[in-house]
């Protein structure tokens, strides 16, 4: 008696499109500093939780976009665009994406939690970790 292999199913390419779609929103919204394409890309209630220096944080979503305003605007300063998706996770409509990221010549490892709402692909919560 043989075995049938199992299968798996997987995302279908325009659902990982539009994940795709929405990563690059953050990623360019951090090195734009454009808060119009972060907020495309994050649900309104999402938060950020992490490690940066050493100490946790827990970011609101609002104080992080403050933040990230009154900062200099990486793609002005020099800055070389160096942010990537690592590996994706999709089961259904939710999943997380690992991304590497240089913001303000920092090295990050984010994982971002995203969730497919209305139709569209969000990311509903931030870890990140600060190397």
């Amino acid at each position: 008696m043989s075995a049938t292999p199992a299968t798996s199913a997987l995302p279908a390419t325009s659902e990982l499109q539009a994940i795709s779609a929405t990563i690059q929103d953050y990623f360019e919204g951090m090195y734009y500093r454009d808060t119009a394409r972060l907020r495309k890309a994050f649900h309104r209630d999402a938060c950020l939780f992490g490690h940066y220096k050493g100490t946790f944080a827990r970011i609101p979503l609002e104080d992080w976009f403050k933040a990230v305003e009154s900062r200099p605007i990486p793609a002005e300063s020099g800055e070389a665009f160096d942010m990537r998706i690592v590996s994706t996770d999709i089961t259904g409509q939710v999943g997380t994406v690992k991304v590497a990221d240089l913001y303000r010549g920092l090295r990050f490892t984010d994982y971002l939690s995203v969730a497919r709402i209305d139709g569209q692909w969000v990311i509903v919560n931030k870890t990140f970790h600060h190397d």
